[in-house]
């Protein structure tokens, strides 16, 4: 494994995290956007729920310029329990997760690894109310021109940049379009394939057996297995200062629109009004067929009330792979929005090992107390956790440290995720410690 000091080898011309941000508070710096929002939603089954926070906090207490945005939809199934208590519980354990006293570029650069122990912890704890219900989860957390999106399930997250250039934001997990994640479940121990009709032939998406879930990432989902993880996709981009729109929509959407569809039919709308008719184009054919929920957001320079329709030409570019532009290459200052097609991708990460995700990248123990867990935040006592690193004794000899560190319990957790222990295991060890 390898060692948790070291920084993450950066692509050719990705502009690290550090520098975007120091650009920002030099002659160069850019003001800070406006942030709107609109919602609509149609039910079916009433399990579609939202968080809408516009000033969800702040990174320093009692100052307004630090404060940042959340904005989150919670897809639920087999119930509504797990998208409630998702609601209700994942936002406060990302911002237990994050240090205090750190600086802007410290609290970004933190933000993707406090957001995977925040869902890994939300998922551990909604398994004590012993409920059978999943949810989806698309994240969203905007800061200034920063926009970081952690997901699991299969409600996409896209963002339109000023040129017209639309770019995925999310991971969709639906097995059906996951050949990476049939083979993970399955390396588990699961088996991943369409229903079986006796008599008959093999219908509908691909499934999790036993369960019968058509997603690989979940929040609950208890009665499907460990091998159903809540680890998340987590992609943190920067917008040039001509800011951007983005589009958070459940399954009820993406199963009729397609993403230049969604687009089309709201490009220069506010986002109330974006929202509305998004959800309107999704069920005008057939009808509401499922809960049917969008998210519209518009980053905009300030006082700008309304989104500027890009230019565009032919059909819309979508980009897989973000604008990454060399640290050499300067910003121009004289214009009114430097570079308005820029957006430049800081952080992307979809690995399902959690070990692998909270043992790489930024300064760990400015992140992890000594004495707790990574993940539930629990106080250890000396010689009670359990090292994340392979070679714990090597990494100590070369960093001064062995962590980050997990309680046993949630190492137990962390051992079913990874197959490393079935699910009949799991289920026994969570019962006989209360969880």
């Amino acid at each position: 494994m390898a060692m948790a000091a070291a920084a993450p080898a950066l692509s050719p011309g990705t502009v690290p995290l550090g520098v975007l941000l120091r650009r920002e508070v030099t002659k160069e710096r850019m003001e800070r956007p406006d942030v709107l929002c609109g919602e609509a939603s149609r039910s079916r089954k009433g399990d579609d729920f939202t968080l809408l926070r516009a000033g969800a906090g702040q990174r320093v207490a009692g100052d307004p310029s630090t404060s940042f945005s959340v904005f989150a939809l919670f897809d639920g199934h087999n119930g509504s329990g797990a998208a409630i208590y998702a609601k209700e519980n994942l936002l406060p354990n990302v911002l237990r997760a994050i240090p205090t006293c750190l600086s802007r570029d410290e609290w970004l650069a933190v933000l993707p690894r406090a957001l995977v122990g925040a869902f890994v912890k939300t998922d551990k704890d909604f398994q004590r109310v012993a409920g059978t219900s999943g949810t989806t989860v698309t994240f969203v957390i905007v800061d200034e021109w920063v926009v970081t999106v952690a997901s699991v399930g299969d409600s996409r997250c896209i963002l339109e940049s000023a040129d017209g250039s639309v770019y995925y934001l999310s991971a969709d997990h639906r097995f059906d379009s996951n050949p990476d994640e049939v083979e993970r479940v399955t390396a588990c121990g699961s088996k991943v394939g369409k229903m079986d009709i006796v008599g008959g032939p093999e219908v509908g998406p691909l499934r999790c057996w036993p369960g019968g879930l058509c997603l690989s990432r979940s929040i609950g989902d208890f009665d499907v297995g460990e091998c159903i993880i809540p680890v998340p996709h987590v992609k943190q981009v920067k917008l040039s200062n001509a800011g951007g729109r983005i589009i958070i929509a459940s399954d009820g959407v993406w199963d009729d629109l397609t993403c230049e569809m969604a687009l089309d039919c709201s490009r220069g709308f506010p986002s109330d009004v974006a929202a509305n008719r998004i959800v309107n184009e999704a069920i005008q054919p057939q009808g509401i067929r499922d809960d049917t929920t969008c998210i519209v957001i518009d980053i905009l320079p300030p006082e700008k009330l309304a989104p500027t329709p890009p230019k565009r030409q032919g059909k819309i570019a979508f980009n897989n792979m973000f604008r990454r532009k060399s640290v050499d290459v300067p910003f121009k200052t004289n214009s009114e929005y430097a570079e308005p097609d820029v957006v430049e991708e800081i952080f992307e990460d979809g690995s399902a090992m959690l070990s692998k995700r909270l043992t790489t990248g930024y300064a760990l123990e400015k992140i992890f107390a000594r004495s707790s867990c990574a993940v539930c935040l629990v106080r250890l006592k000396s010689g009670q956790g359990i090292s994340l690193h392979a070679n714990p004794l090597q990494h100590e000899k070369l960093q001064g440290w062995q962590g980050p560190f997990l309680c046993h319990s949630c190492h137990d957790k962390k051992e079913a995720m990874e197959g490393k222990r079935r699910r009949k295991d799991s289920l026994e060890i969570y019962s006989s410690v209360g969880l």
